[in-house]
């Protein structure tokens, strides 16, 4: 009995030193097979993709009601001509502009399929003064879909206080894609 006692200690320790050796995830790189990131999506609430809007706002059905969900610090280029293609003028004209918030929203567009399970993360606010909910959103594998778009170039680091839980993550994730000609960037 004390020889089985002692096999199963010493699985155990090998299995949960088997999970931090394999779980680990470099917070500097995107978490595409992140076991962290997969078990972290346990852990949040659960909402269904409906559609998306343009690259950083999505609607998903959460608590059995259609919810727009503003993605916490991204940034992404007008899709359609508004008043904030005027502020976004450093991108070029406001063609220019919704030509790139066009590829942006494509971009989003292939990460999120309407059907999907996505997991909601709320910072400090959980809603925005529109009445959007404020969220950070995990894929079904676990990537975070706003880090996704921002490393990929496909988006602006954008913080507003207070919720800014992965902003010094967010900004390198912008710099390095920038610094590599990815997604937007590449003209």
């Amino acid at each position: 009995m004390k020889l089985a006692k002692h096999y199963l200690v010493l699985l155990l320790a090998l299995l949960a030193s088997f999970q931090f050796s394999c779980g680990g995830s470099d917070k500097n790189s995107s978490s595409k097979n992140s076991n962290h990131s997969e078990s972290k999506t346990l852990n949040l609430p659960e909402a269904t993709a409906d559609h998306v809007v343009d690259g950083d706002t999505i609607v998903v059905i959460f608590n059995g009601q259609k919810e727009h969900v503003r993605l916490i610090g991204v940034d992404t280029p007008e899709s359609r001509m508004n008043k904030r293609v005027e502020k976004q003028k450093e991108l070029g004209d406001a063609e220019k502009v919704i030509e790139l918030g066009q590829k942006a929203k494509e971009f989003t567009k292939s990460l999120v399929k309407p059907g999907d399970k996505v997991y909601l993360e709320f910072d400090v606010q959980q809603r925005d003064r529109y009445g959007r909910l404020l969220a950070y959103v995990y894929l079904k594998d676990g990537r975070m879909l706003n880090k996704e778009i921002i490393c990929n170039g496909y988006a602006m680091s954008l913080t507003v206080p207070p919720n800014v839980k992965y902003q010094e993550e967010f900004k390198k994730c912008y710099q390095e894609a920038k610094e590599k000609g990815l997604g937007l960037w590449k003209e």
